[in-house]
């Protein structure tokens, strides 16, 4: 953490009286201190690169780059700070995207200021929070057979395959090459348990995946 356990922090999302909120709310309270704002994903790992906040506190669903995408470039290259979500998103095709892109923790927009705080200190300290809503969501995802939960891109994959789509229909619908296709399929194969298309299409309807 930054000098005298003050915990600074960047803050990105798309709506400026949502940042404008987060940065009177922080740099109001003792321990904090604002070293800047991002309002798309892009900019947040331009910004972080060279501010290199202790806390990153990243909206998801962000016209100038999403979040979950923001979160993997971070991750990748190494970057120091903690990513905490803020979001008003809960769902499953948000938080599990984000926790598996690297956030440090999840938390939702209706959170209590305290609980914020408290939050972000965690987060800053390397320790995992999520919001109960998010919390469940993650272990009954665990608990699941297969255990590991489908991306977006790979239920987006599934949900082609179901159609009866072939590989390269799939890659000019997606906008992705065919290999990047057959690397999505060999995944969530492996995911899912089972050996072909025919056996994950029956697997993903049974767990309630494809509905």
């Amino acid at each position: 953490m930054s000098d005298d356990a003050t915990v600074s922090l960047l803050i990105v999302d798309d709506h400026p009286v949502v940042r404008d909120g987060l940065r009177g709310m922080f740099e109001n309270a003792p321990g904090f201190r604002v070293l800047g704002e991002a309002s798309g994903g892009v900019e947040a790992v331009a910004l972080a690169s060279g501010l290199d906040p202790d806390v990153i506190l990243m909206d998801l669903r962000m016209p100038g780059g999403g979040g979950v995408e923001a979160i993997a470039t971070l991750t990748r290259s190494g970057a120091r700070a903690k990513i905490l979500v803020l979001t008003t998103y809960d769902t499953d095709s948000d938080t599990l995207p984000a926790i598996e892109a690297g956030a440090t923790g999840y938390l939702l927009k209706d959170a209590p200021r305290d609980e914020l705080f408290t939050a972000v200190r965690a987060a800053a300290e390397g320790r995992t929070v999520l919001s109960p809503a998010v919390a469940s969501r993650l272990v009954s995802a665990v608990r699941a057979p297969g255990n590991e939960p489908l991306s977006v891109r790979e239920r987006e994959v599934l949900a082609l395959v179901a159609k009866g789509t072939s590989n390269r229909e799939i890659a000019r619908v997606l906008f992705i090459s065919e290999a990047t296709v057959k690397t999505h399929l060999t995944h969530l194969y492996a995911k899912l348990g089972v050996k072909d298309r025919a056996a994950a299409v029956a697997v993903a309807y049974d767990r309630g995946i494809l509905g």
